[in-house]
């Protein structure tokens, strides 16, 4: 049916042109590319890392890890995703970056994550604050600080130094521990030998020889050293070590008669811890007791004790006061016991307050015979205080 030219040139005119336009703008909205690129995608698809097990609060694992990856992109398919695969990893690691990229037809995108992974504990020293004392023990408190190196992780913390004075023991430790940054704890410990009590030394005595002492003492179990020092010293030194040893006495010869001597007694034990003790001598000669210049009262009178002479059957004692003797008496044994008052060639004496000098001389064979030493065995003297 053929159209009607007057009509068709009515409606070819403005209405026409409007038409053609509308057509070709819906045309055009239909086929304009999106954000990305693409029509009907104007995003790229997004990517989120998946652990197993979840990621540590403090970022680091102590043990395997997996690593997967999730993805998503809802307004079309993913076209390539290089470097998304799961993995597992399980060698220490500071900081091993993992990237992986997607493409859809949004477009491409790219997550980087780090896997921390740290399974070995820190290596951990306890450092004394010195070198033992003595023979590997310390006899002194001693400090004990701890610290570590940790080749991945580094360290977080390590325990305070521990200072230790006691008890004694011979397998006495300091402990602590170092943490690393992953949570990794690995203890030390410092073990050592500790003795802070001296040994002891008792019963110190001397006993009076012919310009000799016999120094002798008891000690305790754990001395292991004995020293004896002597003042005045040999050869004019003002003090001088006689004896050391382990032995619980020792003789100390070439006395002057008359001289006051102080004796010190130390003893050690094998930490070093020493202890000493102090003992004043006056040197005699063969004369023995009372020491020279000895104090006396008449209450108490002594006994004169002498050096046995060899061969001697008897000896020839006698005592003098103020120039006169006062006593002469023939004792057998080395020694004599004074009284309060005794008589002599018809006169009673009594022990009166004065200076006393004595002197003994041996005898041999029978006393009528009246065969003496020609010198005496030495002299002496006390005093009587009032």
């Amino acid at each position: 049916m053929a159209g009607n030219p007057r009509l068709l040139r009515r409606t070819g005119g403005r209405g026409f042109r409007r038409s053609v336009f509308l057509c070709a703008l819906v045309g055009m909205l239909l086929l304009a590319p999106s954000a990305g690129g693409v029509p009907g995608d104007p995003t790229p698809p997004v990517i989120t890392p998946v652990y197993s097990p979840s990621l540590p609060a403090n970022g680091w694992y102590r043990g395997s890890v997996t690593l997967g990856w999730r993805v998503e992109d809802p307004e079309s398919i993913i076209l390539n995703s290089p470097g998304c695969e799961t993995r597992t990893f399980s060698a220490d690691t500071p900081g091993f970056p993992v990237t992986c990229t997607a493409e859809s037809d949004g477009g491409t995108n790219s997550g980087t994550v780090k896997i921390k992974l740290d399974r070995t504990p820190p290596t951990v020293s306890a450092i004394p604050e010195r070198v033992a004392d003595a023979n590997d023990w310390y006899n002194r408190p001693v400090t004990v600080s701890f610290s570590g190196t940790d080749a991945t992780s580094g360290i977080a913390s390590c325990s305070s130094a521990t200072r230790y004075g006691g008890p004694d023991l011979a397998s006495a430790s300091a402990a602590g521990s170092c943490t690393d940054n992953a949570g990794n704890l690995a203890p030390a410990s410092f073990a050592f030998k500790y003795d802070a009590t001296p040994p002891s030394i008792f019963a110190v005595t001397a006993l009076h020889g012919n310009r000799s002492a016999q120094i002798s003492w008891r000690k305790s179990s754990d001395t292991k050293l004995v020293e004896v020092f002597r003042t005045p010293g040999r050869n004019g030194q003002g003090e001088s070590g006689i004896y050391s040893g382990s032995a619980t006495g020792f003789q100390d010869k070439g006395l002057v008669v008359g001289r006051k001597y102080e004796y010190r007694v130390i003893g050690a034990d094998e930490a070093a811890n020493r202890v000493e003790q102090r003992l004043e001598f006056v040197a005699t000669g063969a004369l023995l007791s009372p020491t020279p210049g000895l104090r006396i009262t008449s209450k108490s009178p002594p006994t004169l004790v002498w050096a046995p002479a060899r061969k001697a059957t008897y000896y020839n004692l006698q005592l003098i006061r103020a120039g006169r003797k006062v006593l002469s008496a023939w004792p057998s044994r080395p020694s004599y016991r004074l009284r309060r008052t005794w008589l002599y060639k018809g006169r009673r004496y009594r022990l009166q307050p004065g200076v006393y000098r004595w002197y003994v001389w041996p005898g041999y064979g029978r006393i009528s015979a009246a065969d003496y030493a020609k010198r005496p065995l030495g002299s002496s003297t006390f005093v009587v205080a009032k």
